[in-house]
């Protein structure tokens, strides 16, 4: 048993100081229980040991040490160095031992006994304790070799020390605990109220934690057998179980019995007893209540149907009630059958779990005859090793003098290379910590700092985009400028395009925050530049200031926005739609997951048929299509800012020439339009696959896309500028008057965004974010970007008043939007929605229009042809 005093150092009462304390372990709950004396009845408190640390304090003083729990530190210290070190050895090991305990030997090995004999219970118990302590013994084995086992410190520690008064703290304070005052109450009434006659001789907190934990209705034996096991106090345990029963069975029915009690505390148990037993009597009297109240409820019931069967004028009353009550007899007997029904059935599982039962005692019966096997064997190999040990005869007469004297040499070599080991790996062990809390500290400095660094460099970027902005400005007004300023704006115009981004602009902090900042490279993840090379000089300064902006927002919001929609995409599982999926996708997909995510659109509509893109690359290959002659010509205007098309002898151009050929043979009534090609690049830059290019391609056609949207008069394309229009006079009215003062069309400007989905008008980041939207929801996202493109930029447009300029700006305005995160807010929450039964009723009407002014125009030019064939020549 571990017990003994030291002394706990109280840090949350009014004054801190040392106070002495008795610490007994208990091994059920590996908790280490404190009370201000040996014999008090109740715990001050309790520390639990299962997922606690130790760690010596011996520059704080001899013989302090600390015990560390997820919720609290304890000091305390020991009258010796010596017994700290005990303390700490054994603590450590009856950690180890429950440990063990727990994760080899169940619950439900104990469980055994409550069905055998008393015989084969203990053989059961002897054999667990036997197998714990091998475990144990195993264990202690394997990590002696790190610290020596220190002997037992009689003078504070064991049961002797209970006997023994507490030792005395240099404190003037007594030695009571102020956190606890109701502990010390119960603990001072205990003491004086002689706790020796009612607990026995042996009787301290031990016992009374012990009983408490287990239930009232154990029997004696399991009792006694538990008090055996543990320390050995059967007889007190016994007096406990007897003076319970007694009190149970009844009180005494008179005064003589209590006055008989000489011991005040008996006289309060008696007293006690005397009120438990009354309650129960009343509650069981306030039960017959009850029930003879039901009875007569009953009985009046039955009474009030009899009379109105008495007083029933008329037969056919009667015969009524009668029929009444013989249904009533018919349900309670329908009940009656399906009760019997359940009570048969129950029977039956009954039945089938007392068999079950049987089974169970018999594999139990079996696994302990197992074990007492194992008990022999194990019982057997001891009595040969010990008789191997016992006889050191016959191993001297083959040892002569000479090999002994080496082997003890041998023997003294080894020890003092032990003793070198383990001090070495005693100073290994605080090495290690040392530089562990290093390795955590530089850590977290070198976070701070490359967290310090991007925002630094954000600021960076904006400020150069500022001055790139400011140099802008002054390049438009250089005609209105003296010449000597005019030559000082281009040569700094001159010395601010020749920076080289790449290395100026870094990226954000990675999300695993293990790298430093890495330079950004001339191209992103797709192949696309991110600073465009223009031959305009204005736009050369303008693609500048847009890679500065695009960076700066990257860098602000990596930490904020872009790693936890990261984190969410990382923890998606499989794709459902969902207005989660639709609200991330709308946030973008992140380049990691999204050819995965557009394979997966793509697939819920349209099924890819077995080996229909080869067959149609054979048919390619075989027959030339009218089409081919306008595809070679494409060819080389698509996606020129891209590294992966920018030359003829690129990778790609081969896969976007077959996707291309593929889909015209796959649907001959649009073969091939211009915008095409535009819209396979994109798809085999993120699919990368030449046959998933090719089924993005005919989901955006086929699916997305209305009829006739790709045809020869593209009549649908057109259909939708007018109702863009009408949006945008309902969206932003200010604007649309604004383009109606100066006449402004802006379908000369918007016809090519919806025709290739803002293929080579946005920048590639926030043109992946539209596509991403774009795949999922169809068309609608086209149209709500449109609009948010001219409310980012409304108040920019609404400063220009005239007609060569506005047409001039936006030429180029979309190349202005650098913060896609802005652009996707005004696109979803700033607008207000429009629904896609609204946007398929405005194409209709729109498209009868249109068909009406097609119709009659074509009747205007058979009009004018048939004229002038009547006039001739």
């Amino acid at each position: 048993m571990l017990c003994g005093y030291l002394n706990k150092l109280g840090i949350k009462g009014p004054i801190k100081t040392w106070k002495s304390r008795w610490f007994f372990y208990d091994e059920n709950k590996c908790h280490l229980l404190y009370y201000r004396t040996a014999q008090d009845i109740n715990p001050l408190g309790s520390i639990d040991l299962s997922s606690a640390s130790f760690d010596c304090k011996t520059e704080n003083g001899e013989g302090i040490f600390e015990i560390r729990t997820p919720s609290r530190v304890f000091t305390l210290k020991a009258i010796s160095k010596q017994a700290m070190t005990y303390w700490l050895q054994q603590l450590q090991m009856r950690r180890w031992e429950f440990c063990n305990t727990q994760s080899r030997f169940p619950s439900n090995v104990v469980a055994l006994r409550l069905h055998e004999g008393a015989k084969v219970r203990w053989n059961s118990v002897l054999l667990t304790c036997l197998c714990v302590l091998f475990c144990f013994y195993i264990d202690v084995v394997d990590n002696e070799d790190f610290l020596p086992l220190v002997k037992t410190p009689t003078e504070a520690v064991g049961l002797k020390a209970a006997s023994l008064p507490a030792p005395q703290t240099s404190t003037a304070l007594p030695n009571i605990s102020l956190k606890h005052p109701w502990t010390e109450i119960q603990n001072t009434v205990y003491n004086i109220c002689g706790s020796k006659q009612l607990w026995g001789s042996n009787g301290n907190v031990f016992n009374f934690n012990e009983f408490q934990e287990h239930p009232e209705d154990l029997d004696e034996e399991q009792e006694v057998e538990e008090g055996t096991l543990e320390d050995g106090r059967v007889e007190s345990r016994l007096n406990w179980i007897r003076k319970a029963r007694w009190m149970n069975s009844g009180f005494p029915g008179s005064l003589e019995e209590l006055s008989r009690e000489r011991n005040p505390m008996d006289k309060v148990s008696v007293l006690q007893q005397q009120i438990l037993t009354l309650t129960e009597e009343v509650k069981s009297q306030k039960e017959l209540v009850k029930l003879l109240h039901k009875a007569l409820e009953a009985a009046q019931q039955e009474k009030r149907v009899s009379s109105m069967y008495l007083t029933a004028a008329e037969d056919k009353d009667r015969l009524e009630l009668v029929r009444h009550k013989v249904r009533q007899i018919a349900d309670l007997t329908s009940r009656l059958e399906a009760l019997e029904k359940e009570k048969k059935e129950l029977e039956q599982t009954l039945t089938l779990r007392d068999s079950h039962i049987q089974e169970l005692r018999e594999h139990v019966q079996l696994l302990m005859e197992k074990n007492h096997a194992k008990q022999e064997v194990i019982m057997a190999l001891t009595e040969q090793m010990a008789r191997e040990l016992s006889d050191p005869l016959q191993e001297t007469k083959t040892i002569t003098a000479e090999t002994l004297y080496k082997q003890q040499e041998e023997i003294e070599h080894l020890k003092d290379d032990i003793d070198a080991y383990k001090t070495q790996n005693q100073f290994l062990n605080s090495e290690i910590h040392q530089v562990t809390r290093l390795w955590t500290s530089v850590a977290e400095n070198a976070k701070a700092l490359l967290m310090k660094c991007a925002c630094l460099q954000a600021r960076n970027c904006q400020m150069e985009s500022k001055y790139l902005t400011v140099l802008r400005k002054l390049q438009e007004s250089v005609p209105g400028l003296p010449n000597s300023y005019a030559e000082l704006v281009k040569n700094l115009i001159q010395e601010a395009l020749q920076w080289d981004v790449k290395d100026e602009a870094e990226e954000a902090l990675s999300f695993e925050l293990n790298t430093a900042l890495c330079p950004s490279s001339e191209y992103d993840e797709y192949g696309f530049m991110t600073v465009p090379d223009y031959e305009i000089e204005d736009w050369k300064l303008l693609a500048k200031i847009q890679a500065l902006e695009i960076k700066s927002n990257k860098l602000r919001s990596q930490e904020m926005v872009e790693k936890p929609l990261r984190d969410r995409w990382n923890n998606m599982g499989e794709l459902n739609p969902s207005a989660e999926l639709k609200s991330l996708i709308r946030s973008g997909i992140p380049v990691e997951h999204r050819q995965r995510v557009w394979r997966w659109m793509v697939s819920r509509h349209c099924s890819p048929l077995p080996d229909h893109y080869q067959r149609l690359l054979q048919q390619s290959r075989s027959t030339e299509h009218p089409a081919c002659r306008q595809i070679e010509l494409d060819l080389p205007r698509t996606l020129t800012n891209n590294k992966h098309f920018s030359s003829p002898t690129s990778q790609l151009i081969p896969k976007l020439r077959r996707v291309l050929l593929a889909f015209s043979w796959h649907n001959p009534a649009i073969g091939y339009c211009q915008g095409l090609n535009r819209l396979a690049a994109v798809a085999l830059l993120v699919l990368e696959d030449e046959e998933s290019a090719f089924w993005c391609l005919v989901h955006i056609v086929e699916n997305l896309m209305p009829a006739d949207y790709y045809s020869d008069t593209l009549i649908t394309s057109q259909v939708d500028q007018r109702v863009f229009k009408d949006f945008l006079s309902e969206k932003l009215p200010h604007l649309m008057a604004h383009f109606e003062e100066y006449r402004i069309d802006v379908s000369l400007i918007t016809f090519n965004w919806f025709l290739v989905a803002f293929v080579d008008s946005l920048v590639s980041d926030i043109l992946l974010r539209v596509w991403d939207a774009f795949l999922y929801e169809g068309t609608k996202v086209i149209f709500r970007y449109a609009l948010a493109i001219f409310k980012y930029n409304e108040e920019e447009i609404l400063r220009i008043h005239d007609s060569v300029e506005i047409y001039q700006y936006l030429r180029f305005f979309t190349r202005m939007i650098t913060d896609g995160r802005k652009l996707m807010n005004i696109a979803f929450n700033d607008l207000n929605p429009f629904p896609m039964k609204l946007l398929r009723n405005r194409r209709s009407m729109h498209r009868e229009e249109m068909e009406a002014e097609l119709c009659e125009l074509e009747q205007i030019k058979a009009a004018y042809v048939k004229e002038r064939a009547e006039q001739g020549p």
